[in-house]
């Protein structure tokens, strides 16, 4: 559905052979989701999901969901797969009314709501893209969200995932191909990958010829039925769930207007069909059919910030960061959204580079254009509050982010000032005590969300600050495993118990009986991860590593 909006930017880090495992276990299914989905993996230098030994004959649920978890296993260790708090959360916020409407329209059947995650997950790349995982699992590219105006645009693409995913469009499809066509594609986009990289054509023309790219044309993407399913139940969701019917046809626009403009036609072949008029077309149609196609757009001003934001994380190199701390002096349109957005890109940008007078410049300058409305007020008011603390926190100047946050009303539950928190009580001249409640309110967190990956992270660093090694080596590895890097967090529990024989562990019998318990269950996850991953059996130097 999706189209690419220009090359991503290649990463500087090497990427490591378990890395390179994780694409083979991750990019067929990508492959399956749409045409630009695949251009958008094959030009962005994120890896991107691929089946290698795990298709079977036929997926039921509870096998669709046990191989998407096993794929997410693999890709969510990669650093471009991010978690940013603020970002994560409005994600959410227009993808749970959508699950909701599923449902409620019949489209989500209580068994697949059961069983699969319904979980969502950023990219942090250039390219315009998405994709949808087996069991449920939707990736979403920064520079997907850089092309919109509106909510409702983000929530047309999440709602086509989603009918690709309720309408099992990725079982279909997984059992429909061969394991052999499978794999001749895995090493074709991998080439493709590394061509990218190189800015080498030539290279990517060898790949094709070296993968058979008659077998590939064959297998990228959903058939044409099925994507036009995938919008007409995409379409009924989104509106039941309360987003605008142009939203759709819009974004279809958007980014039909990308591809022409940055597409260099490197990669025709990786596109089963384009984006047509027709497409577009339906969803104008279906649009104009609805009574509030006309209605004003809602949380325009939450959405303008969020695609602020995203600008600046999704290229955090100095001369990009340089070019948007100029936005400081405002934006060319005269709306409040547009200025306010503006100064908010500017400020963030200046955090980034350590240039915190002129951030909190760009912070004080936006209070000019803060809404009249007191909710609309409210918002912004703590959005650029927090950037002011997540500036303190970059500048290294805890107690400063700490008092700031201190201001603000916290809900239950709130994650992103939790985190925030946690990551200004770790810098120096924040005393014990303020670190200690920090690590109170963190516990009681992760009891609640064992899986939040930056959570364990943080109290990590806290509680190694407050002398507790021990405890500290534990949480970093289950910040290891909620990332599904089981090895990780293998070795630091073996670290942790060899710890508890010696002095420095402080001979806790209680933690070393938790830390050994730990260890038994994460060693037998892994193996049951393996033994998914290579039914044929596991290779000695996988089992090794």
């Amino acid at each position: 559905m999706v189209g690419e909006a220009g090359q991503g930017q290649g990463r500087t880090a090497r990427w490591t052979e378990r890395t390179r495992r994780a694409t083979a276990c991750a990019l067929a299914v990508s492959m399956a989701l749409g045409p630009a989905w695949v251009q958008g993996a094959a030009q962005g230098s994120s890896r991107l999901p691929a089946l290698g030994d795990v298709i079977s004959e036929s997926l039921s649920p509870i096998d669709e969901r046990r191989l998407g978890d096993t794929i997410m296993a693999e890709i969510r260790p990669d650093p471009a797969v991010m978690d940013d708090p603020i970002l994560g959360a409005y994600i959410q916020s227009l993808w749970k009314p959508l699950l909701q409407a599923a449902r409620e329209e019949g489209h989500l059947s209580d068994e697949l709501a059961e069983r699969f995650a319904w979980e969502t997950f950023i990219i942090r790349e250039r390219s315009v893209n998405a994709f949808a995982l087996p069991g449920g699992y939707v990736g979403v590219y920064l520079g997907l969200l850089n092309i919109t105006q509106q909510r409702d645009e983000v929530a047309s693409v999440l709602a086509h995932e989603l009918a690709h995913v309720t309408q099992r469009h990725i079982a279909r499809r997984i059992v429909g191909d061969s394991q052999s066509t499978a794999l001749t594609i895995v090493g074709t986009v991998l080439g493709l990958i590394a061509a990218s990289r190189a800015g080498s054509v030539d290279l990517a023309q060898a790949a094709i010829m070296g993968g058979q790219a008659a077998g590939i044309q064959a297998q990228l993407n959903f058939s044409r039925d099925m994507e036009r399913e995938a919008d007409r139940v995409g379409f009924g969701v989104m509106t039941a769930a309360g987003y605008r019917p142009l939203g759709m046809a819009r974004m279809f626009e958007r980014m039909e207007q990308a591809m022409h403009l940055t597409d260099s036609g490197n990669y025709p072949y990786l596109r089963s069909h384009p984006l047509t008029t027709e497409r577009i077309g339906e969803a104008r149609q279906r649009a104009s059919l609805s009574e509030d196609a006309q209605a004003e757009p809602n949380g325009r001003l939450e959405h303008a910030l969020m695609v602020a934001r995203g600008r600046v994380l999704m290229d955090e190199r100095v001369e990009a960061l340089q070019n948007l701390v100029g936005l400081d002096v405002g934006s060319r349109e005269a709306g409040d959204v547009d200025q306010l957005a503006a100064r908010y890109t500017a400020a963030l940008a200046a955090y980034k580079l350590r240039q915190r007078e002129r951030g909190d410049a760009a912070v004080l300058a936006a209070e000019k254009w803060w809404p009249r409305a007191a909710s609309d007020r409210a918002f912004v008011r703590r959005l650029f509050t927090l950037l002011r603390a997540e500036g303190a926190w970059l500048a290294g100047d805890g107690p400063a982010g700490l008092a700031l946050l201190d201001a603000l009303p916290e809900a239950r539950g709130d994650r992103v000032s939790l985190l925030l928190r946690a990551q200004l009580a770790a810098q120096p001249g924040v005393d014990l005590g303020a670190r200690a409640a920090v690590l109170e309110r963190l516990q009681t967190h992760q009891v609640l969300n064992p899986r939040d990956s930056l959570a364990w992270e943080a109290s990590a660093r806290l509680w190694e600050l407050q002398g507790q090694p021990l405890r500290a080596l534990r949480a970093q590895a289950e910040s290891r495993a909620a990332l599904g890097d089981l090895r990780g967090a293998i070795d630091r529990l073996r670290s942790a118990l060899r710890q508890t024989r010696t002095a420095l562990g402080g001979g806790d019998p209680i933690e070393a009986s938790v830390i050994d318990a730990r260890l038994r269950t994460l060693s037998y996850e892994r193996r049951a991860h393996l033994q998914a991953l290579y039914p044929r059996g596991v290779p000695r130097d996988v089992e090794r590593d």
